[in-house]
């Protein structure tokens, strides 16, 4: 009698490919998402205050769906090693929104490009707290940039907010060839250091605008470097704000101004930057 007869044929390569590990497809929606806990809410609560900001619904809503949905992909995408909502609040969105008072000072009409968004800090953050500015979101890693694109539709922000699968590099040739508009303002948050910053920024900005980079410690060597960039790009005035945010002791946004037009021929190739 043949053991395989009816019913019993087995599945062809079934036992060379195991269980199916397909992933789930990662959530688009926070409806079927877990509620943050009062701990976020606490902790955003004391950063405003110290802060001195107070957000409408809307814009706390806008935030709140940023973190559900970065809490639920990181688990399969790098998007940032903090996994605790109350650390969330504290080092990226309080964090992110210590940059609200400097900006909301230039206007409310504010045109903004976050560079190197990553999980949209500062860059989301920001047009949550500044409901007059548009952003536009530019971030190189296909994954990150559809996590962008997932958070903007699920958070209600398409109308000022877009996503630009790409490099800052990319964006300035667009500047350049008059297919966009300059920026009033570059923001940039661990992306790297402030020469860089200066390179990849100013290309971007109008005159009279300004680069805004998140710091932290001491960057007195770091500012001493940016000086050249600064000089050779079209700078001129700077000023660094601390964050006096309770767990956030050392942070600093460094605000450089843009005075003159940028000279052709920048941002260089990463290989050639050196200063």
């Amino acid at each position: 009698m043949n053991d395989h007869a009816g019913g019993g044929l087995p599945t062809i390569g079934a036992s060379r490919r195991g269980p199916d590990r397909r992933r789930a497809p990662l959530p688009t929606r926070v409806d079927d998402l877990p509620p943050l806990p009062p701990e976020y809410d606490a902790v955003l609560d004391r950063g405003l205050a110290e802060l001195g900001l107070s957000l409408d619904a809307a814009a706390r809503a806008a935030l709140a769906t940023q973190a559900r949905l970065l809490l639920a992909w990181t688990t399969a995408i790098n998007l940032t090693s903090i996994t605790e909502a109350a650390l969330v609040a504290l080092r990226h969105v309080v964090d992110s929104l210590s940059a609200v008072p400097v900006l909301a000072a230039r206007g409310e009409r504010l045109r903004i490009c976050d560079i190197g968004s990553g999980a949209g800090y500062p860059g989301l953050a920001l047009a949550a707290g500044l409901p007059g500015a548009t952003v536009v979101l530019v971030e190189s890693t296909g994954k990150k940039a559809r996590f962008l694109e997932t958070v903007v539709a699920a958070a209600g922000l398409a109308e000022r907010v877009s996503v630009i699968g790409g490099r800052a590099e990319a964006v300035a040739a667009d500047i350049r060839l008059g297919r966009v508009e300059a920026f009033d303002v570059v923001t940039a948050r661990a992306v790297g250091d402030l020469a860089d910053l200066v390179e990849l920024a100013f290309p971007l900005l109008r005159v009279g605008g300004v680069l805004v980079a998140w710091k932290r410690g001491d960057i007195a060597a770091e500012v001493t470097v940016a000086t050249r960039a600064i000089d050779a790009l079209g700078g001129g005035r700077r000023s660094g704000h601390p964050v006096a945010v309770a767990g956030l002791e050392g942070h600093l946004l460094v605000v450089v101004e843009k005075v003159r037009a940028t000279p052709d021929g920048f941002p260089r190739d990463p290989a050639r930057r050196r200063w």
